[in-house]
């Protein structure tokens, strides 16, 4: 068997992995799924009455406002909840089997990232359905346009969750880094507040943030029919840009730590 084929197959093999881990420990379904869908019917209601953020010339309830963030917590919270495995898999020697094999590290990376951002994608496109009710749009261009934005993001997240749990020895290490470095990364999207208004210092920080562009670039697409509405954020072909290349990184980051293991473990 060629080394491609070798690569292929490993990715294809830990990816289906990924998938059969999720079905069989549902309950994971509510720390990705349900508790994101909790905070938006939550924090809609209860701060619609006293916040409604101005976006351009439109005014938005904070139910419809805070709904595109609750797609990417939904993706982020899967990337999260998904990529504790690998400290899970280095404990059973799992991962020990599969860094002596004769695989490329990008095809490891590769795999994981494939089923995680597939269970994010298609956790977050289920979510996706209730735009209707948030008053967003909802059609085929916009799902044509959202599903490969939330791919592209969907591997930023879990390339960068995946080198921080490569590196962690201990899930109660990397649920304390999570806390303290991705859920701040999402708080400063523009998922839960606008840049508008802001101190000068936290709207920098929100523009230094990557996962802003994403955010960003995901608020165009549902507001493809009131451009308006969003002509206060970052344009499209800068957040795509940086959408893209923060994947292409997080990507890069994490075969450089698996090649490290590799060259360890030799």
């Amino acid at each position: 068997m060629s080394a491609l084929s070798r690569d292929f197959m490993t990715v294809i093999v830990l990816a289906e992995r990924e998938l059969l881990r999720f079905l069989r420990q549902r309950n994971r379904v509510f720390g990705a799924l349900a508790q994101p869908v909790f905070f938006w019917l939550l924090f809609g209601a209860g701060l619609s009455a006293s916040f409604a953020p101005s976006t351009g010339q439109a005014s938005v309830s904070y139910l419809e406002y805070f709904f595109p963030g609750t797609i990417v917590l939904i993706v982020l919270f899967t990337a999260i909840f998904s990529t504790i495995s690998i400290i899970e898999d280095r404990s059973a020697g799992f991962l020990q089997s599969v860094l002596v094999a004769p695989v490329s590290p990008t095809a490891i990376v590769a795999g994981k990232l494939l089923g995680i951002t597939a269970l994010a994608v298609g956790q977050g496109a289920l979510i996706y359905v209730l735009a209707p009710l948030a008053g967003l749009g909802f059609s085929f261009v916009h799902i044509a346009m959202t599903l490969p934005l939330l791919i592209v993001i969907g591997f930023g997240l879990s390339g960068l969750g995946f080198a921080i749990a490569w590196r962690t020895d201990s899930t109660q290490g990397f649920h304390a880094i999570m806390t303290a470095f991705l859920m701040p990364m999402w708080f400063l999207s523009g998922a839960f507040f606008p840049a508008s208004g802001v101190p000068v210092w936290l709207g920098w920080l929100m523009t230094a943030n990557p996962l802003t562009y994403g955010m960003s670039a995901l608020r165009r697409i549902l507001y493809l029919d009131q451009p308006e509405a969003v002509q206060a954020l970052p344009g499209m072909a800068l957040s795509l840009t940086v959408t893209v290349c923060f994947t292409l990184s997080m990507v890069v980051l994490a075969s450089i730590v698996v090649r490290g293991r590799q060259l360890e473990t030799s």
